[in-house]
């Protein structure tokens, strides 16, 4: 406790002598500690470290439509970084999308989700990043992007075209029912800090999301391709969605990264390490209570999957001596079983997963070819992984094996075809096609 006392108040003095350097109001160790702990559940490490890189310096590679973005020094350094902007240059970056200098962001920053953030949390904020983060002297990037796309007074009509408006206050009190109040504050972190709809909702003529907000209608956290992978439907669809887990089987998943259901893979394995593993019970929970208000995309289908044995009963008896089944079980079923269900908290069940029923096979293509492996967490610290098949599965087996996969069990989505599979293997950067 008193080495506690003596670090708290430590922190505090080096905080108050570089606020007071800076001209304004010094903000204590607690105020710098909520900001810290708000930068996590933004995730905002995630795009301003480049790999290998320090912390908040910048650099790493951004891939979009126009071309590469590249993230940028967000440390208190002078020379390179934001050491010379104003809680009010901060804000306008942050929540308005502009510069210190005046111009545009690219909307690869989330400020159409961090114009969600209360005034006050800006504040935390700004004193985190001004007074407890390391300075680095790293120039930022230019974009690899060419002209004419890279003028940058487009981004001003898309801003005005698509931003919302900036909130002016905090969220309201403490509601009456304190299950509301949860929800309320579930929402607050969904909708602004931790911007899942830049991922979760897919993107319009203009590459802006199609819904910022629930309001906006059920395209909102419905589902979105990034990156080669499909982050999945958020909404209560029993299929491809989260209408089959409990809160609690939310609330397992962003801490673990892993749950009865499914396990995480791709961007969300870095959100789940980098970011929501952090956060309080008390903000898991609202967050999962607020995810199981939202209606689902498809209001006729309400009944859940029903598992099927018959796949599992031919597998072990040899009677499906079809592509799909014979390459599953050379490839797959030592971990993820004839059964289907996988080992609990291990390897994912694939019987009845939302990822294998959804739509878009993207993913579940993407993980046979270049494999997934689980991310460290304290809850969950073994980092299971899968192989990639890319070099040993040509297109036509991936599809057959996907095809089995996505019918069997009880699954009942759509079958996939090699040119899918090819189609993913170029996108993704998996190894050429083995030939036979």
């Amino acid at each position: 406790m008193i080495k506690h006392t003596i670090i708290a108040a430590s922190l505090a003095l080096l905080a108050g002598s570089a606020w007071a350097a800076d001209g304004g109001a010094p903000p204590d160790a607690q105020r710098i500690k909520q900001g810290e702990y708000l930068s996590r559940a933004g995730d905002c490490i995630a795009c301003h470290t480049a790999q290998g890189g320090k912390p908040f310096a910048g650099g790493l590679g951004l891939d979009s439509p126009l071309g590469r973005i590249y993230s940028t020094n967000i440390t208190p350094d002078k020379d390179t970084g934001i050491g010379n902007y104003t809680l009010e240059d901060f804000d306008r970056a942050v929540r308005h999308g502009v510069a210190k200098d005046g111009h545009s962001l690219y909307p690869a920053m989330p400020y159409t989700a961090y114009a969600r953030i209360s005034p006050q949390d800006i504040e935390a904020l700004y004193a985190y990043f001004m007074h407890g983060v390391q300075p680095v002297n790293q120039a930022n990037k230019d974009t690899d992007i060419t002209w004419p796309l890279s003028m940058r007074w487009p981004l001003g009509v898309w801003r005005w075209m698509f931003a919302p408006d900036v909130v002016e206050a905090a969220p309201a009190g403490q509601a009456a029912d304190p299950g509301q109040a949860e929800v309320l504050r579930g929402k607050y972190l969904v909708e602004g800090l931790g911007h899942c709809s830049t991922c979760h909702t897919p993107r319009g003529f203009a590459l802006q999301e199609k819904a910022l907000t629930d309001a906006d209608g059920s395209a909102f956290l419905s589902g979105g391709v990034v990156e080669g992978w499909l982050a999945k439907n958020l909404r209560g669809d029993m299929t491809d969605g989260l209408g089959s887990w409990s809160k609690e089987d939310i609330v397992a998943f962003l801490k673990a990264g892993i749950n009865d259901h499914s396990a995480t893979f791709g961007g969300m394995s870095q959100v789940v390490s980098d970011s929501t593993q952090h956060l309080t019970d008390a903000d898991l929970n609202a967050i999962a209570a607020y995810l199981k208000t939202l209606s689902p995309v498809n209001e006729d289908a309400t009944e859940p999957l029903a598992y099927d044995a018959s796949a599992a009963q031919a597998l072990r008896t040899g009677k499906d001596q079809g592509e799909g089944a014979m390459t599953f079980l050379n490839n797959c079923a030592a971990c993820h079983r004839s059964s289907g269900k996988g080992y609990e908290q291990t390897f994912p069940q694939l019987a009845l997963s939302s990822t294998v029923n959804s739509a878009d096979p993207t993913s579940l293509i993407h993980i046979v070819l270049k494999g997934a492996q689980l991310p460290g967490t304290a809850t969950a610290p073994t980092q299971y992984a899968m192989p990639g098949f890319d070099w040993r599965l040509n297109d036509k087996e991936v599809a057959a094996v996907v095809s089995f996969v996505r019918s069997s069990w009880g699954n009942q989505a759509s079958a996939v075809s090699a040119a899918d599979v090819a189609k993913v293997r170029k996108n993704v950067g998996a190894a050429p096609e083995p030939q036979r």
